[in-house]
């Protein structure tokens, strides 16, 4: 990604990581902290930090999503997280998503990883299908119930 886009990719993730937090049931200024304390450690001064890395995703040279991956931590350098993947609303349905998670799984894997995971909220069903499909499992389950 070049680095003039890294702001705004920041800010739009931040934004729908915090969005999915508070429509999974957490007290939004719960989520805005934890938005804030995760870009804050993975992004200091708002550059990727070491281990993260940041893709546009392109289709005939025109940007249709991005791609943010990275080692877990400094102490698990084989271990890497899929933290964010979007492909932009107009162009999902034709395997870019697909396409885009390959490469996730091919530029850990060039980095020295041997795990990939990611956490994809429940709501999610067309998201859970596709990390099926590629062979993801399931680790854990967090349930809740509003009273």
């Amino acid at each position: 990604m070049p680095g003039p886009a890294v702001p705004e990719f920041l800010a739009a993730a931040r934004a729908d990581y915090i969005a999915d937090r508070v429509a999974s049931g957490e007290d939004p200024a719960v989520a805005e902290r934890i938005g804030e304390e995760q870009v804050a450690a993975l992004f200091p001064d708002g550059l990727p930090g070491p281990g993260q890395h940041l893709y546009r995703v392109e289709e005939d040279g025109e940007p249709v999503g991005s791609l943010w991956i990275g080692r877990v931590s400094p102490e698990q350098p084989a271990t890497w997280w899929v933290w964010d993947i979007a492909i932009n609303e107009g162009d999902r349905g034709r395997g870019l998503g697909r396409a885009t998670m390959l490469l996730a799984e091919r530029e850990a894997r060039s980095h020295g990883a041997n795990e990939l995971g990611l956490n994809v909220f429940g709501r999610n069903s067309v998201a859970l299908h596709l990390y099926e499909t590629l062979g993801y499992n399931t680790v854990a389950v967090r349930m809740s119930k509003k009273l």
